[in-house]
């Protein structure tokens, strides 16, 4: 047998080292012979020991701060070793031979960039969360996640290239990472692997979504499904995203449609259901570009701009970001 690439599973663990330990249980089941595990710790308050105590085959990279999600796992790429990184979040588990599909794709084609597995939610085992993505529509600043909440009755396994891929689950060569540099840390949470994606895509490596590999996804405990939290930084980065990633022509058609109908409709939405949190977290966000209508995002000069998130939230008081990711 061919000896196999090194894989570096790459994860964030924020205060959660319980729920990171179930991942890590699963990997004791895993088939694939060459893999090596880093769990980076986003400063949690409470002590992540356990997850050395229990798992020390575990590389634990503890960070003096939390740095988000691109932050957290550019720490662990920076620590990897592999050819291959395979970016998990910290709520999934994961089937024994999941890693195996993946590699020999990769292994097939060197101009594939980025492959996310067949991702289905854990408390619903027969519904998918993502089986690929659509196109990226420039004017509402929104794709659509194929499979989303629908059953796992076999539509959704074919190979396909796809857009983007999902930052619960995706490997990408260290050789890309080398290429088109690590993830946006700009965003905190949310978008930042859409625009890591756009960046793949640009550099002339193509997308795939791969059914024959699959992951169980918990979603959002950190987070909460509806929480004010998620609400900011949703809104604050699928705006920038459309800033960093929208010229010309378009990027003034996609600014009126924001300004004329999905920022009205959604403060209005929320006013009649007297959601005033959530209110709140939608008018910060949209503060945030407001204050910083003169600045230009460019895609590849987003580290001068990195820590503004950050200051922003602590000045504003609504929210801290002190969480883990998706």
């Amino acid at each position: 047998m061919n000896k196999r690439p090194l894989v570096s599973i790459v994860t964030i663990n924020y205060n959660q080292a319980e729920v990171t330990c179930e991942m890590l249980e699963s990997f004791r089941r895993v088939t694939y012979p060459a893999y090596e595990i880093i769990v980076v710790d986003n400063d949690s308050p409470t002590a992540p020991d356990i997850i050395e105590q229990r798992y020390p085959e575990v590389k634990l990279i503890r960070s003096k701060s939390n740095l988000g999600f691109a932050g957290g796992n550019n720490l662990g790429i920076d620590a990897a070793s592999g050819e291959y990184i395979l970016f998990l979040n910290n709520d999934t588990e994961v089937e024994p031979g999941f890693i195996e599909p993946i590699v020999e794709l990769m292994e097939s084609d060197r101009s594939i960039g980025m492959v996310s597995p067949k991702i289905k939610f854990f408390y619903h085992r027969d519904t998918v969360q993502y089986a690929g993505y659509s196109k990226f529509n420039i004017f509402t600043i929104s794709m659509t996640g194929y499979g989303f909440k629908q059953k796992d009755d076999g539509r959704f396994d074919k190979l396909l290239k796809t857009n983007f891929c999902h930052g619960a689950a995706m490997m990408v060569p260290m050789e890309v990472i080398r290429k088109v540099g690590k993830m946006p840390d700009l965003y905190f949470l949310y978008y930042e692997e859409h625009d890591w994606a756009m960046r793949v895509k640009n550099a002339g490596y193509s997308i795939y979504y791969l059914p024959d590999s699959t992951v169980w996804h918990k979603e959002s405990i950190s987070t909460g499904k509806q929480s004010a939290l998620k609400t900011y930084y949703f809104t604050r980065n699928r705006i920038l995203f459309g800033r960093r990633n929208i010229s010309g022509i378009a990027a003034l058609l996609s600014m009126a449609y924001m300004v004329l109908v999905a920022i009205p409709k959604n403060l209005v939405v929320y006013l009649l259901k007297f959601d005033i949190k959530h209110m709140r977290a939608y008018a910060f966000a949209i503060w945030w570009h407001i204050k910083r209508l003169h600045k230009r995002f460019y895609v590849n000069d987003f580290k001068k701009h990195s820590n503004q998130a950050i200051k922003f939230n602590k000045e504003s008081k609504l929210i801290q970001p002190q969480v883990n990711p998706e």
